[in-house]
């Protein structure tokens, strides 16, 4: 009885090769149309390819640390730097030590060096100070005292509660004039469930307030101490360098002092107390778009549980005062970002920053906050710009290399394989499609680079993909060698030429992917184009190579071993034509 003939049946895939190519093409295509809708139609280019901006920071000692340079800091230092410039979308940027108080920072061209600068730059030093009095960014004068009059201010003293003196309204306005514009600014201000039922900023007639009563301060900054009001009057934030002046004087400030700051636009000044949540509560910090709420771009950020706790206590005693010591200033390296108001006590250990924020400035802040604050201060000693000039000799002599190369391995498989050489080129040829449009679309999405170590993994690839082609040839061949004819002998050689290749490339790809973990700079390209090639050689030798066999060997010129189609039975010194037995079943390849 014979064996069934169910075991004979051919996959899918060898019924049907011509599906499995158009697959392909069809791919190839949407990757190429990709290119074209993108714009982008080159890959990226890396530093050392393209030139780019290149900085060197300087270490800077802080107060009350005299001995916060060391190696430890300056390698976490150099790693959150690596990060934050990488979430701008560039993965080829070079962050390295030198000596004991330096970081090279390379960035490839393309990056806006600005943004990078003060992404590299920022120490992203985070606190949330209660705000003890709040008034506008200009410089204010000091009150000269004139005794002729009997008041400090020349035009004789007033009692703060009187009605009999105060005119209507004037209290108020000497209060509004020192809280919060209500108007919107370009700013970000924190927002909560709670925050958002918080009172309007706009003044409202109230009745004098009673001599006999002194709640809360009625004048903001009552409470102030004298040195600290002093300060405040002196500061000026009208301009960028007084900012950037008053701005280092406050991050450098102990966090349990109190500290005098600029709104970053320097449209106010703040009077604020000792830090109430730092910026190492803060476990996570990322940009969202809030299209319900309508609020545009904000930044959510998570607190650590025992941060969750500091800010509920702080949101807690903040929320029994009265405006604007109701609100707390999130202040990022000396600068005041946000100075939302609390009506009342905030739990779940996160909070919003809204108002204002276009993508750019929420994916900075979001990014530096989420990346950590640095455990250092640097300065920008040095910015050069790098010329591509020697990566380009370089670039041009391995590609001159690489063309020599593929010359040989052409000219071997022609002369070894005649016809089959063919089916390697077209295969050869879809490799290099797929890994360009593959490289040319990473760029725009992940940022992928390509550098000099990049090109010569590429290279390198070449070989490892013609070495797939030999082995499925050379499985045909002996197939035909025992005697077979080429259409069963394609099938028969391809599950041990499959279980030869798939174990081939795990080792390359396994290599290539302890490279990319263990390694740093340039080498991770390296390591990369290596295992992105090795996994389309699978790819290639799986959904075209094989079935381009299987269309071909029911082709006369290679089904009947023409002496040109490499596979001629004569030259191959083939065995008589196996026969089988009456009542035989079919011997079935096995693979493990």
């Amino acid at each position: 009885m014979a064996a069934p003939k169910k075991g004979r049946r051919a996959p899918a895939s060898q019924g049907h090769p011509g599906r499995t190519l158009l697959l392909v093409l069809i791919a190839m295509a949407g990757l190429i149309g990709g290119m074209f809708y993108s714009g982008t139609m080159t890959p990226r280019l890396g530093i050392d390819l393209a030139g780019g901006t290149s900085f060197t920071l300087a270490a800077q000692n802080q107060p009350g640390k005299p001995n916060a340079i060391n190696e430890t800091n300056m390698k976490t230092a150099a790693g959150i730097m690596e990060r934050r410039v990488n979430g701008l979308g560039v993965s080829e940027a070079e962050v390295q030590t030198q000596g004991t108080d330096h970081i090279i920072v390379n960035i490839p061209k393309g990056t806006d060096a600005k943004q990078a600068r003060q992404q590299v730059g920022t120490t992203a030093k985070l606190g949330f100070r209660p705000v003890l009095t709040t008034t506008a960014g200009t410089k204010t004068p000091e009150p000269k005292p004139n005794p002729s009059k009997g008041g400090a201010n020349g035009k004789g003293d007033k009692a703060a509660g009187d009605p009999a003196k105060d005119k209507p309204g004037t209290q108020q306005k000497a209060s509004s004039s020192q809280s919060p514009d209500a108007k919107p600014t370009t700013q970000g201000r924190a927002v909560t469930d709670a925050l958002k039922k918080a009172p309007s900023a706009k003044p409202t007639p109230s009745a004098p307030a009673k001599p006999t009563t002194p709640a809360v301060p009625p004048t903001p900054g009552a409470d102030i101490p004298p040195a600290l009001q002093k300060q405040l009057n002196a500061l000026d934030c009208s301009t960028k360098a007084s900012r950037a002046a008053a701005g280092q004087k406050a991050a450098n400030a102990l966090p349990s002092a109190p500290v005098v700051a600029c709104k970053d636009d320097g449209a106010q000044k703040y009077a604020l107390g000792p830090v109430g949540v730092e910026g190492t509560d803060v476990s996570d910090a990322k940009a969202v778009f809030d299209s319900q709420g309508g609020q545009g771009w904000i930044v959510q950020m998570d607190f650590t549980s025992e941060g969750g706790k500091k800010f509920a206590d702080v949101t807690g005693k903040l929320a029994t005062k009265a405006q604007p010591q109701n609100q707390f200033a999130i202040v990022l390296d000396g600068a005041v970002v946000s100075d939302p108001r609390v009506s009342e006590r905030l739990n779940g250990g996160n909070a919003t920053i809204s108002g204002g924020f276009t993508q750019q400035s929420a994916e900075d802040l979001g990014n530096m906050l989420s990346y950590g604050s640095l455990p250092l201060s640097f300065k920008i000693d040095d910015e050069t710009t790098v010329t591509a000039a020697l990566g380009g000799e370089q670039l041009h002599a391995g590609l001159i290399a690489g063309a020599i190369g593929l010359a040989l391995v052409v000219i071997y498989l022609v002369a070894y394989y005649r016809g089959l050489a063919l089916v390697a080129l077209a295969s050869l040829l879809v490799s290099a499609v797929l890994t360009y449009t593959i490289m040319t679309l990473l760029g725009p999405t992940i940022g992928f680079a390509l550098n000099l170590p990049a090109v010569c993994g590429a290279i390198v690839a070449i070989g490892i993909t013609a070495d797939s082609f030999i082995v499925y040839f050379e499985r045909i061949r002996d197939e035909i060698r025992d005697g077979r004819t080429l259409r069963p002998a394609v099938e028969r050689g391809w599950p041990r030429a499959r279980r030869t290749i798939l174990v081939s490339d795990f080792v390359s790809f396994l290599a290539a992917a302890v490279l990319f973990i263990v390694t740093v700079g340039k080498v991770k390209g390296f390591a990369f184009t290596l295992g992105l090639t090795t996994v389309l050689d699978v790819i290639v030798v799986f959904y075209f190579t094989k079935p381009l066999m299987t269309m071909l060997a029911r082709r006369k010129f290679f089904a009947d071993g023409h002496s040109w189609s490499g596979l001629d039975p004569k030259r191959l010194g083939a065995k008589p034509p196996l026969r089988r037995r009456r009542g035989a079943a079919p011997t079935q390849t096995k693979e493990a």
